[in-house]
Protein backbone atom coordinates (compact mmCIF):
# COMPACT_ATOMS: atom_id res chain seq x y z
CA UNK A 1 0.00 0.00 0.00
CA UNK A 2 1.17 3.56 -0.85
CA UNK A 3 0.91 5.97 2.21
CA UNK A 4 -2.03 7.48 0.12
CA UNK A 5 -3.99 4.33 0.71
CA UNK A 6 -3.04 4.22 4.06
CA UNK A 7 -4.44 7.59 4.44
CA UNK A 8 -7.44 6.48 2.91
CA UNK A 9 -7.94 3.19 4.63
CA UNK A 10 -7.50 4.61 7.95
CA UNK A 11 -10.54 7.17 7.17
CA UNK A 12 -12.78 3.96 5.89
CA UNK A 13 -11.92 2.09 9.09
CA UNK A 14 -12.70 5.39 10.79
CA UNK A 15 -16.50 5.39 9.22
CA UNK A 16 -16.79 1.76 10.45
CA UNK A 17 -15.92 2.21 14.32
CA UNK A 18 -18.11 5.63 14.37
CA UNK A 19 -20.81 2.94 13.19
CA UNK A 20 -20.15 0.53 15.31
CA UNK A 21 -19.95 2.93 18.68
CA UNK A 22 -23.22 4.85 17.17
CA UNK A 23 -24.94 1.44 17.13
CA UNK A 24 -23.74 -0.08 20.11
CA UNK A 25 -21.20 -2.60 17.69
CA UNK A 26 -18.02 -4.30 18.29
CA UNK A 27 -14.96 -3.08 19.99
CA UNK A 28 -12.48 -1.23 17.10
CA UNK A 29 -9.97 -3.75 18.04
CA UNK A 30 -12.28 -6.28 16.24
CA UNK A 31 -13.20 -4.04 13.70
CA UNK A 32 -9.77 -3.49 12.50
CA UNK A 33 -9.14 -7.09 12.62
CA UNK A 34 -12.01 -8.16 10.56
CA UNK A 35 -11.13 -5.10 8.11
CA UNK A 36 -7.74 -6.53 7.22
CA UNK A 37 -8.88 -10.33 7.20
CA UNK A 38 -10.79 -9.19 4.01
CA UNK A 39 -7.66 -7.46 2.60
CA UNK A 40 -4.89 -9.83 2.35
CA UNK A 41 -3.23 -7.74 0.15
CA UNK A 42 -2.45 -5.46 3.31
CA UNK A 43 1.72 -6.61 4.82
CA UNK A 44 2.43 -6.44 8.58
CA UNK A 45 3.84 -2.52 7.92
CA UNK A 46 0.86 -1.39 6.32
CA UNK A 47 -1.41 -2.61 9.03
CA UNK A 48 0.36 -1.10 11.54
CA UNK A 49 0.92 2.08 9.61
CA UNK A 50 -2.88 1.98 9.40
CA UNK A 51 -3.66 1.18 12.76
CA UNK A 52 -1.54 3.83 14.54
CA UNK A 53 -3.15 6.21 12.12
CA UNK A 54 -6.58 5.30 13.26
CA UNK A 55 -6.21 4.84 17.49
CA UNK A 56 -3.92 8.23 16.99
CA UNK A 57 -7.67 9.85 15.54
CA UNK A 58 -10.00 8.38 17.91
CA UNK A 59 -7.68 9.54 20.87
CA UNK A 60 -7.53 13.02 19.16
CA UNK A 61 -11.76 13.35 19.31
CA UNK A 62 -13.76 12.85 22.71
CA UNK A 63 -16.58 13.17 20.71
CA UNK A 64 -17.70 10.93 18.05
CA UNK A 65 -16.93 12.95 14.76
CA UNK A 66 -19.20 12.90 11.82
CA UNK A 67 -17.02 11.15 9.69
CA UNK A 68 -13.58 9.50 9.83
CA UNK A 69 -12.60 12.23 6.86
CA UNK A 70 -13.43 15.09 9.06
CA UNK A 71 -11.40 12.91 11.71
CA UNK A 72 -8.26 12.72 9.74
CA UNK A 73 -8.98 16.12 8.59
CA UNK A 74 -8.45 17.65 12.01
CA UNK A 75 -5.59 15.27 12.47
CA UNK A 76 -3.69 16.80 9.45
CA UNK A 77 -3.97 19.92 10.41
CA UNK A 78 -1.48 19.46 13.03
CA UNK A 79 0.30 17.14 11.11
CA UNK A 80 2.06 18.77 7.90
CA UNK A 81 3.51 14.96 7.01
CA UNK A 82 -0.06 13.77 6.94
CA UNK A 83 -1.70 16.43 5.14
CA UNK A 84 0.39 15.97 1.90
CA UNK A 85 -0.96 12.30 1.61
CA UNK A 86 -4.67 13.88 0.47
CA UNK A 87 -2.89 13.91 -2.84
CA UNK A 88 -5.90 12.78 -5.01
CA UNK A 89 -3.70 9.73 -6.29
CA UNK A 90 -5.21 6.44 -7.30
CA UNK A 91 -5.96 4.80 -3.76
CA UNK A 92 -5.87 7.93 -1.99
CA UNK A 93 -7.92 10.28 -0.64
CA UNK A 94 -8.94 13.61 -1.97
CA UNK A 95 -7.07 17.12 -1.66
CA UNK A 96 -7.86 18.42 2.06
CA UNK A 97 -9.95 22.15 1.03
CA UNK A 98 -10.15 25.17 3.09
CA UNK A 99 -13.83 24.75 4.14
CA UNK A 100 -14.25 21.17 4.41
CA UNK A 101 -16.02 19.65 8.25
CA UNK A 102 -13.19 19.21 10.60
CA UNK A 103 -13.92 16.86 13.76
CA UNK A 104 -13.45 19.27 16.58
CA UNK A 105 -10.08 17.56 19.22
CA UNK A 106 -11.59 16.98 22.93
CA UNK A 107 -10.33 14.72 25.37
CA UNK A 108 -13.28 14.41 27.27
CA UNK A 109 -16.85 13.99 26.08
CA UNK A 110 -18.71 17.04 25.79
CA UNK A 111 -21.92 14.48 26.94
CA UNK A 112 -20.03 13.46 30.15
CA UNK A 113 -16.79 15.86 31.02
CA UNK A 114 -18.53 16.76 33.69
CA UNK A 115 -18.58 14.52 35.89
CA UNK A 116 -14.89 13.82 35.49
CA UNK A 117 -14.26 17.73 35.54
CA UNK A 118 -13.26 18.26 39.62
CA UNK A 119 -11.53 14.79 39.08
CA UNK A 120 -9.03 15.33 36.69
CA UNK A 121 -6.32 17.85 36.54
CA UNK A 122 -5.09 18.18 32.97
CA UNK A 123 -2.06 15.90 33.38
CA UNK A 124 -4.49 13.27 34.59
CA UNK A 125 -6.54 13.75 31.26
CA UNK A 126 -3.84 13.38 29.53
CA UNK A 127 -2.53 10.03 31.03
CA UNK A 128 -6.32 9.10 30.84
CA UNK A 129 -5.55 8.87 27.03
CA UNK A 130 -1.95 7.85 27.09
CA UNK A 131 -0.46 4.88 25.97
CA UNK A 132 -1.36 1.48 28.30
CA UNK A 133 1.78 -0.33 29.66
CA UNK A 134 1.54 -3.91 29.63
CA UNK A 135 1.47 -5.88 33.05
CA UNK A 136 1.18 -9.04 34.07
CA UNK A 137 -0.06 -11.51 37.33
CA UNK A 138 2.25 -14.41 37.97
CA UNK A 139 1.52 -17.53 39.51
CA UNK A 140 3.48 -17.12 42.97
CA UNK A 141 5.58 -20.00 42.47
CA UNK A 142 6.36 -18.42 38.76
CA UNK A 143 7.78 -15.54 39.65
CA UNK A 144 11.33 -16.44 39.18
CA UNK A 145 10.35 -17.73 35.55
CA UNK A 146 8.91 -14.42 34.55
CA UNK A 147 12.16 -12.54 35.30
CA UNK A 148 14.32 -15.87 33.64
CA UNK A 149 12.21 -15.62 30.63
CA UNK A 150 11.79 -11.70 30.26
CA UNK A 151 14.89 -10.14 32.35
CA UNK A 152 13.59 -6.55 31.88
CA UNK A 153 10.47 -7.84 33.71
CA UNK A 154 9.54 -4.94 36.41
CA UNK A 155 8.09 -5.46 39.76
CA UNK A 156 5.10 -3.53 40.03
CA UNK A 157 4.69 -2.06 43.52
CA UNK A 158 1.54 -2.80 45.65
CA UNK A 159 1.55 -6.19 43.86
CA UNK A 160 2.43 -9.30 45.55
CA UNK A 161 3.17 -11.05 41.75
CA UNK A 162 2.74 -8.14 39.07
CA UNK A 163 5.06 -7.31 36.41
CA UNK A 164 5.33 -4.74 34.12
CA UNK A 165 6.79 -5.68 30.25
CA UNK A 166 7.90 -3.69 26.80
CA UNK A 167 4.44 -3.26 24.87
CA UNK A 168 4.34 -5.45 21.94
CA UNK A 169 5.34 -8.94 23.82
CA UNK A 170 3.12 -11.53 22.54
CA UNK A 171 2.55 -13.04 26.35
CA UNK A 172 -0.45 -15.12 25.81
CA UNK A 173 1.84 -17.00 23.09
CA UNK A 174 4.75 -17.63 25.70
CA UNK A 175 5.49 -20.43 27.01
CA UNK A 176 4.37 -18.99 30.17
CA UNK A 177 1.20 -17.94 28.50
CA UNK A 178 0.25 -21.04 27.36
CA UNK A 179 1.02 -22.75 30.16
CA UNK A 180 -1.11 -20.61 32.62
CA UNK A 181 2.19 -19.58 34.63
CA UNK A 182 1.10 -15.61 33.81
CA UNK A 183 -1.90 -14.03 32.95
CA UNK A 184 -2.29 -10.19 31.31
CA UNK A 185 -4.09 -8.11 33.55
CA UNK A 186 -3.63 -4.69 34.50
CA UNK A 187 -2.16 -3.88 38.36
CA UNK A 188 -5.07 -2.03 39.40
CA UNK A 189 -7.28 -4.91 38.46
CA UNK A 190 -4.47 -7.22 41.04
CA UNK A 191 -4.75 -4.50 43.51
CA UNK A 192 -8.31 -5.09 43.67
CA UNK A 193 -8.22 -8.96 43.93
CA UNK A 194 -5.93 -8.31 46.55
CA UNK A 195 -8.03 -6.45 48.70
CA UNK A 196 -10.53 -8.78 48.78
CA UNK A 197 -8.43 -10.92 51.22
CA UNK A 198 -9.52 -14.31 49.78
CA UNK A 199 -7.65 -17.47 51.26
CA UNK A 200 -7.37 -21.17 51.64
CA UNK A 201 -10.68 -22.45 53.13
CA UNK A 202 -12.73 -19.22 52.55
CA UNK A 203 -16.27 -19.24 50.66
CA UNK A 204 -15.92 -16.50 47.64
CA UNK A 205 -18.41 -15.57 45.19
CA UNK A 206 -17.12 -13.24 42.20
CA UNK A 207 -20.21 -11.82 41.06
CA UNK A 208 -19.59 -10.49 38.10
CA UNK A 209 -16.61 -12.78 37.07
CA UNK A 210 -17.06 -11.93 33.48
CA UNK A 211 -14.51 -14.08 31.32
CA UNK A 212 -12.97 -14.69 34.92
CA UNK A 213 -9.35 -12.41 35.40
CA UNK A 214 -10.25 -11.71 38.71
CA UNK A 215 -11.89 -15.52 39.31
CA UNK A 216 -8.16 -16.46 38.38
CA UNK A 217 -6.30 -13.77 41.03
CA UNK A 218 -8.58 -14.81 43.66
CA UNK A 219 -7.89 -18.84 42.97
CA UNK A 220 -4.54 -18.23 43.40
CA UNK A 221 -5.09 -16.91 46.53
CA UNK A 222 -7.09 -19.52 48.07
CA UNK A 223 -4.68 -21.96 46.72
CA UNK A 224 -7.87 -24.66 45.68
CA UNK A 225 -9.21 -25.14 49.34
CA UNK A 226 -12.65 -23.52 50.28
CA UNK A 227 -15.41 -22.97 47.65
CA UNK A 228 -15.29 -20.37 44.32
CA UNK A 229 -18.24 -19.29 42.43
CA UNK A 230 -17.62 -17.38 39.43
CA UNK A 231 -21.33 -15.65 38.36
CA UNK A 232 -22.39 -13.95 35.56
CA UNK A 233 -25.31 -13.07 33.29
CA UNK A 234 -23.28 -13.56 30.32
CA UNK A 235 -23.04 -17.09 28.66
CA UNK A 236 -20.52 -16.32 26.51
CA UNK A 237 -18.53 -14.21 28.53
CA UNK A 238 -18.61 -16.74 31.52
CA UNK A 239 -17.86 -19.64 28.80
CA UNK A 240 -14.34 -18.29 28.24
CA UNK A 241 -13.10 -18.76 31.71
CA UNK A 242 -12.91 -22.42 31.46
CA UNK A 243 -10.00 -22.58 29.57
CA UNK A 244 -8.26 -20.15 31.35
CA UNK A 245 -8.82 -21.77 34.69
CA UNK A 246 -7.67 -24.98 33.17
CA UNK A 247 -4.33 -23.32 31.92
CA UNK A 248 -3.80 -22.13 35.62
CA UNK A 249 -4.98 -25.67 37.55
CA UNK A 250 -8.06 -24.69 39.19
CA UNK A 251 -10.59 -25.86 36.47
CA UNK A 252 -12.14 -28.35 38.90
CA UNK A 253 -11.98 -25.55 41.74
CA UNK A 254 -13.71 -23.19 40.09
CA UNK A 255 -18.13 -23.23 39.73
CA UNK A 256 -19.32 -21.69 37.32
CA UNK A 257 -22.90 -20.56 37.72
CA UNK A 258 -24.99 -18.75 35.32
CA UNK A 259 -27.51 -15.85 36.20
CA UNK A 260 -30.85 -15.05 34.78
CA UNK A 261 -30.50 -10.97 34.74
CA UNK A 262 -33.10 -9.30 36.85
CA UNK A 263 -33.60 -12.63 38.64
CA UNK A 264 -30.09 -13.48 39.89
CA UNK A 265 -30.98 -13.73 43.60
CA UNK A 266 -32.64 -16.84 42.80
CA UNK A 267 -29.79 -18.54 41.73
CA UNK A 268 -27.85 -17.44 43.96
CA UNK A 269 -29.75 -18.16 47.43
CA UNK A 270 -28.11 -20.65 48.43
CA UNK A 271 -25.30 -18.75 49.22
CA UNK A 272 -27.48 -16.57 51.56
CA UNK A 273 -25.61 -15.62 54.37
CA UNK A 274 -22.62 -17.83 53.44
CA UNK A 275 -19.94 -16.23 51.59
CA UNK A 276 -16.67 -14.76 53.33
CA UNK A 277 -16.35 -12.69 50.12
CA UNK A 278 -18.40 -10.80 47.55
CA UNK A 279 -16.09 -9.28 44.59
CA UNK A 280 -18.38 -6.97 42.73
CA UNK A 281 -16.67 -5.83 39.85
CA UNK A 282 -19.54 -3.81 38.34
CA UNK A 283 -20.61 -3.52 34.88
CA UNK A 284 -19.37 0.52 34.51
CA UNK A 285 -18.50 3.22 32.14
CA UNK A 286 -15.14 1.95 31.81
CA UNK A 287 -14.04 5.28 31.69
CA UNK A 288 -10.84 4.29 33.68
CA UNK A 289 -9.77 1.92 30.27
CA UNK A 290 -10.12 4.65 28.09
CA UNK A 291 -6.30 4.47 27.11
CA UNK A 292 -6.94 0.93 26.10
CA UNK A 293 -10.14 1.45 24.32
CA UNK A 294 -9.88 5.45 23.58
CA UNK A 295 -13.49 4.62 20.99
CA UNK A 296 -15.52 3.71 24.22
CA UNK A 297 -15.68 7.22 25.18
CA UNK A 298 -17.96 7.84 21.91
CA UNK A 299 -20.29 4.89 23.19
CA UNK A 300 -21.33 6.69 26.06
CA UNK A 301 -24.60 8.55 27.00
CA UNK A 302 -25.69 10.24 29.81
CA UNK A 303 -29.03 8.16 28.83
CA UNK A 304 -26.43 4.84 29.39
CA UNK A 305 -24.72 6.45 32.48
CA UNK A 306 -27.80 6.38 34.15
CA UNK A 307 -28.96 2.59 33.43
CA UNK A 308 -25.33 1.61 34.54
CA UNK A 309 -25.73 3.51 37.88
CA UNK A 310 -28.99 2.04 38.55
CA UNK A 311 -27.36 -1.57 37.54
CA UNK A 312 -24.92 -0.99 39.98
CA UNK A 313 -27.25 -0.11 42.93
CA UNK A 314 -29.43 -3.22 41.98
CA UNK A 315 -26.27 -5.44 42.55
CA UNK A 316 -24.98 -4.18 45.51
CA UNK A 317 -28.68 -4.97 46.81
CA UNK A 318 -28.25 -8.52 45.59
CA UNK A 319 -25.11 -8.95 47.15
CA UNK A 320 -25.54 -7.86 49.95
CA UNK A 321 -27.63 -10.46 51.99
CA UNK A 322 -24.97 -13.23 50.44
CA UNK A 323 -22.70 -12.05 53.07
CA UNK A 324 -22.46 -13.60 56.35
CA UNK A 325 -21.73 -11.30 59.16
CA UNK A 326 -17.87 -10.51 59.41
CA UNK A 327 -17.60 -10.86 55.84
CA UNK A 328 -16.01 -7.96 53.26
CA UNK A 329 -18.27 -6.84 49.85
CA UNK A 330 -15.72 -5.66 47.65
CA UNK A 331 -17.14 -3.54 45.07
CA UNK A 332 -15.24 -2.14 41.98
CA UNK A 333 -15.49 -0.08 38.84
CA UNK A 334 -13.01 0.54 36.44
CA UNK A 335 -14.65 4.08 35.96
CA UNK A 336 -13.34 7.42 37.28
CA UNK A 337 -17.27 9.43 37.55
CA UNK A 338 -18.17 9.66 41.29
CA UNK A 339 -21.42 8.53 40.40
CA UNK A 340 -20.26 5.19 39.53
CA UNK A 341 -17.73 4.93 42.56
CA UNK A 342 -17.82 7.10 45.29
CA UNK A 343 -21.07 8.44 45.46
CA UNK A 344 -22.74 4.81 44.83
CA UNK A 345 -20.75 3.46 48.05
CA UNK A 346 -22.02 6.22 49.86
CA UNK A 347 -25.28 5.70 49.20
CA UNK A 348 -25.34 2.25 49.89
CA UNK A 349 -23.56 2.41 53.23
CA UNK A 350 -26.03 5.74 54.43
CA UNK A 351 -29.08 3.19 53.63
CA UNK A 352 -27.66 0.05 54.58
CA UNK A 353 -26.11 0.26 58.25
CA UNK A 354 -24.46 -2.82 58.24
CA UNK A 355 -21.10 -1.79 56.69
CA UNK A 356 -17.81 0.57 57.74
CA UNK A 357 -15.39 0.55 55.43
CA UNK A 358 -11.42 -1.15 55.09
CA UNK A 359 -8.89 0.76 52.96
CA UNK A 360 -5.89 -1.25 52.11
CA UNK A 361 -2.57 0.47 52.51
CA UNK A 362 -0.72 0.92 50.38
CA UNK A 363 -2.94 1.48 47.03
CA UNK A 364 -3.98 4.69 45.36
CA UNK A 365 -5.66 7.77 47.59
CA UNK A 366 -8.76 7.54 49.75
CA UNK A 367 -11.71 8.73 48.02
CA UNK A 368 -15.03 9.07 50.53
CA UNK A 369 -15.27 5.45 52.06
CA UNK A 370 -13.54 3.52 48.88
CA UNK A 371 -10.23 4.06 47.14
CA UNK A 372 -8.95 5.53 43.59
CA UNK A 373 -6.69 4.79 41.45
CA UNK A 374 -5.33 6.78 38.28
CA UNK A 375 -3.21 6.15 35.76
CA UNK A 376 -1.03 9.23 36.62
CA UNK A 377 -0.96 8.65 40.35
CA UNK A 378 -0.61 4.66 40.18
CA UNK A 379 -0.14 3.77 36.69
CA UNK A 380 -2.63 1.32 36.67
CA UNK A 381 -6.09 1.95 34.90
CA UNK A 382 -8.33 4.11 36.61
CA UNK A 383 -10.50 2.27 39.14
CA UNK A 384 -12.66 2.92 42.31
CA UNK A 385 -13.43 0.21 44.48
CA UNK A 386 -14.07 -0.11 48.21
CA UNK A 387 -14.07 -2.70 50.77
CA UNK A 388 -16.73 -3.27 53.20
CA UNK A 389 -17.34 -5.67 56.18
CA UNK A 390 -20.15 -6.58 57.18
CA UNK A 391 -21.22 -6.27 60.97
CA UNK A 392 -21.38 -9.27 63.63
Amino acid sequence: MTPAARVQSAIELLDIVIAAARDDGAAADTLIARYFKERRYAGSGDRRAVRDLVYRAVRRHGDPPASGRAALVSLADTDPGLAALFDGSVHGPAPITQDEPRADPTLLPRRIGPELAGLLDAAERQALLGRAPLHVRARPESRAAVCAAWPEAVPIPGTRAGFALPTGLDVERSPLGRSGQVEVQDAGSQIIAQACGAAPGLTVLDLCAGAGGKTLALGADMAGTGRLIAADTARDRLSRLAPRAERAGIAGFVEPLLLDPMREADALAPLMGACDIVLIDAPCSGSGTWRRNPEARWRLTPARLDRLVALQARLLRVAAPLVKPGGRLVYAVCSLIDREGRAQIQQFVMSGGLWRSRRPEPAGRAWGEGTLLTPRHDGTDGFYFAVLEKAC
